[in-house]
């Protein structure tokens, strides 16, 4: 099997994953078994992103379980689970995809912030005002990103996912930046804790699926979170102003244990290298389209084709709050970056994103 099937948290199958881990560990290869001589079709384990959002459910999974087979003419196919449903921790997917244990999985960029927070340089919070930003960065960014993946984790990288933007979501009236502060925010990063402080927010890290309960206690008033997500959980209906800044999007890196991928039939890789770069431009451009569609269905505009619209007041974004956007990127976001991330950094951003972007390093004091 390619994957611990649908792998659960209870004690006795976390002791199996641990005894996974530790074979691998110890230097057990990840193998792709050869099917069975009368098999015709040669099926794939594959971990992908979050459940319920439009990646997962129109590209993702219909990809894996229906094209694969119809680009491969019936030769290949596969099964997907979404990772959040798979027992299968965010912040250990690149690990578990070094060792072997998810051969194809979908990792979280900003899981990975706290171990290795030189990977999330393409989307700190305030760098990409919109998706043409946010192309220019992780075009920038992606030989680096691809080579230590390789080199470092034994990780081939096979395509880069975005969602829609995480925007602001409020409670009470907000008209620029500075209303948040003294608010409680959810937040789900470092880099966005860092630019909710900068305003003299108070930054509350608090998991997707705590959102809507938390913003009903009143343990946070805003919440910063995807626009299509936002309306998944309601948040149309719990949260009264919108403010349309994305503060930064949300990428998902898809790869595959390198041993796992070197065993593939050299017919499914050229199929593969050929496929998902497609899959992935589709799935860039459906975020930057739900980016707006959702904008416009939280607040009830005409646009909005959904029957579940909502009335929220959506705030534009000033000239005066873009400058300000620029200037806490340059003056906390970036440098606290720099401070949390390994030597060579400061040359890691000067010759990739800083370059591509016009973005130099902050002055040392």
């Amino acid at each position: 099997m390619l994957l611990l099937p649908r792998l659960r948290m209870s004690w006795l199958r976390h002791a199996a994953l641990c005894s996974a881990l530790l074979l691998a560990a110890m230097g057990a290869p990840a193998q792709v078994p050869a099917p069975a001589p009368d098999a015709a079709v040669l099926r794939l384990r594959v971990v992908g992103g979050l459940a319920g959002v439009n990646q997962f459910t129109r590209w993702e999974q219909p990809f894996w379980t229906q094209e694969l087979a119809r680009l491969s003419g019936g030769r290949f196919t596969a099964d997907i689970v979404p990772f959040d449903r798979a027992g299968v921790p965010d912040v250990e997917m690149l690990r578990l995809l070094q060792l072997g244990v998810v051969p194809f999985g979908t990792m979280l960029m900003s899981a990975m912030a706290t171990q290795y927070p030189q990977y999330t340089a393409p989307d700190l919070a305030g760098l990409n005002p919109d998706m043409a930003s946010l192309r220019a960065s992780v075009a920038a960014f992606r030989p680096y990103l691809e080579k230590t993946l390789r080199e470092r984790h034994g990780v081939e990288a096979l395509a880069i996912y975005v969602y829609p933007a995480q925007v602001l979501f409020c409670k009470r009236p907000l008209t620029a930046l500075a209303d948040l502060a003294g608010r409680r925010t959810r937040v789900s990063s470092t880099t966005q804790a860092d630019f909710v402080g900068a305003v003299g927010g108070v930054a509350v890290h608090t998991s997707f699926a705590q959102i809507a309960g938390a913003l009903q206690s009143g343990n946070i008033e805003c919440a910063i979170t995807g626009t299509t997500s936002g309306r998944a959980v309601g948040l149309h209906t719990l949260t009264s102003h919108l403010y349309a800044m994305p503060l930064n999007w949300g990428l998902a890196i898809f790869g595959a244990n390198r041993n796992a991928w070197d065993a593939l039939p050299p017919e499914l890789r050229a199929v593969l290298r050929r496929e998902l770069p497609r899959l992935e431009a589709r799935i860039w451009r459906e975020s930057e389209r739900e980016t707006t569609e959702s904008l416009a269905c939280h607040s009830g505009a005409p646009s909005c084709a959904s029957a579940a619209k909502g009335a929220m007041a959506l705030v534009p974004v000033s000239a005066q709050d873009e400058r300000r956007r620029v200037e806490i990127f340059r003056a906390t976001v970036l440098p606290r970056w720099l401070m949390r991330c390994a030597d060579g950094c400061a040359d890691l951003w000067k010759y990739t994103i800083g370059e591509a972007r016009g973005i130099a390093l902050p002055a040392t004091p």
